[in-house]
């Protein structure tokens, strides 16, 4: 845990040290101004920007059913499938009436019922078609895995079991109706009637769960919906002995939210990313038109290194740091309505192979966030996300080791949503990233 040494002489009078450009690097120069208590500014030390792209995320467990797919102009064509496993809360019909009142019921209809859960993210004014699929094998993990990720799938027939057209309206509270196929819907019903299923082994043994994706090529969106009990597959029936003909149903829910996951795949033929690999390696924002990318769901990262930290010894060699503000710039006309800015992002702790290790802590021992400040001032610098990092710099300025550690910025919810955001680097040319070290000499 990093904790930031609090100072009580710090002042707000600070003066910035100018800037020494060396191959095209930001170091600590020369030229600075020390004030009467011995704090100084230093603005000119290098930050490393580059992208990752992590091996995997884990989708299970996070209850949402994640559904669309869309072309963007800058990450690629992005989809998100959803996988569940289902289950009831038992497996009799109408359970108040005896086995013997079975022969009087009959099938009506069947069809699954997605309820919204307030996410989505793209353009919801384009028809989004979703098509319901049955699992061809159970909802088991991996050899040795305990998590479902975006990159795992299982088998599921081809034919679809129901589709439906609609055009997204995420923010209303109701739910979509998608008829299923009577053959599957007869076929449930008939096992249930004949209690050829009673258990839940049974029912899984017959059903092993249901996948939907969307098969629209004109979609621009994906939709979140609830994975909890208002989310259902749903078999309508009836009981010819009822004069009232009161419709009967019985519903089915996901098991286990570790028995739900999502698969979120993006395809980057064609961008700027494109040469982008997967696991320990890194992009530089050089290579990237100085910028660094980050997106939900496919695991894109932005890295942040600090190779020159130690210059600051050549200021003094006794002293600390006492804050380090950075702020994250997004590049202009990256975002928009349709891709709006998320209000902070989730910071990481990871070693050179980015393998993270923890969240970045606050000196309260607290998960630390990059706020996002949309204030606007004359010139828009200061719109963007910022953040102390103060102790994790102090701990890489005492290491006595030659690793380094390096900081990952995610967007939160990052394994159950599809938010993107581009970065500027040092040498962007407009939208610059920011640090401010303030070095206490003693």
């Amino acid at each position: 845990m990093y904790k930031a040494i609090i100072i009580s002489a710090f002042v707000a009078l600070m003066a910035s040290c100018t800037s020494d450009f060396n191959n095209e690097k930001y170091v600590v120069g020369e030229d600075y101004i020390e004030n009467m208590d011995g704090v100084i500014l230093v603005d000119t030390l290098t930050v490393e920007v580059s992208t990752v792209s992590l091996d995997s995320l884990i989708t299970s467990s996070q209850e949402r059913i994640l559904v669309g797919n869309y072309t963007d102009p800058i990450f690629g064509k992005l989809k998100s499938e959803s996988y569940f496993e289902l289950t009831a809360n038992n497996y009799r019909l109408k359970t108040s009436t005896s086995d013997t009142d079975y022969t009087n019921f009959v099938y009506d209809s069947i069809a699954v019922i997605l309820r919204h859960d307030n996410y989505y993210y793209g353009d919801t004014l384009q028809n989004q078609i979703l098509s319901v699929h049955r699992l061809s094998e159970k909802v088991l993990y991996d050899d040795e895995a305990t998590s479902f990720y975006n990159t795992s799938t299982l088998d599921y027939e081809s034919g679809s079991l129901g589709t439906i057209t609609y055009k997204p309206e995420p923010n209303r509270k109701d739910s979509i109706y998608i008829p299923i196929s009577d053959a599957y819907g007869q076929e449930l019903f008939q096992k249930l009637k004949t209690q050829e299923i009673s258990t839940k082994d049974e029912f899984i043994n017959k059903f092993n769960g249901l996948m939907i994706k969307s098969i629209g090529e004109n979609s621009s969106s994906v939709i979140g919906f609830s994975a909890s009990k208002s989310s259902v597959l749903r078999l309508y029936y009836s009981d010819n002995e009822e004069t009232n003909e009161e419709s009967l149903y019985k519903d089915f829910y996901i098991s286990d939210p570790a028995r739900q996951f999502n698969s979120v795949s993006l395809d980057r033929n064609g961008t700027i990313i494109q040469n982008l690999q997967s696991g320990s390696s890194f992009q530089p924002s050089g290579l990237t038109g100085n910028q660094s990318f980050i997106q939900a769901g496919s695991g894109i990262v932005c890295r942040l290194d600090f190779p020159s930290i130690k210059r600051l010894y050549d200021l003094s060699e006794n002293g600390t740091i006492v804050d380090a503000q950075l702020l994250l710039r997004p590049v202009k006309n990256s975002n928009s309505n349709v891709y709006p800015l998320k209000d902070s992002l989730s910071v990481y702790v990871a070693d050179q192979y980015n393998r993270i290790s923890n969240v970045l802590y606050d000196y309260n021992g607290t998960q630390a966030y990059a706020l996002l400040n949309q204030e606007i001032d004359e010139f828009h610098e200061n719109i963007g996300y910022s953040i102390s990092i103060a102790g994790f710099l102090n701990t890489e300025l005492t290491k006595q080791s030659n690793t380094r550690s390096t900081l990952l910025f995610s967007l939160p919810s990052a394994s159950k949503s599809v938010d993107r955001l581009v970065i500027g680097d040092q040498n962007n040319s407009e939208n610059k990233i920011k640090l401010k070290i303030y070095y206490l000499s003693y």
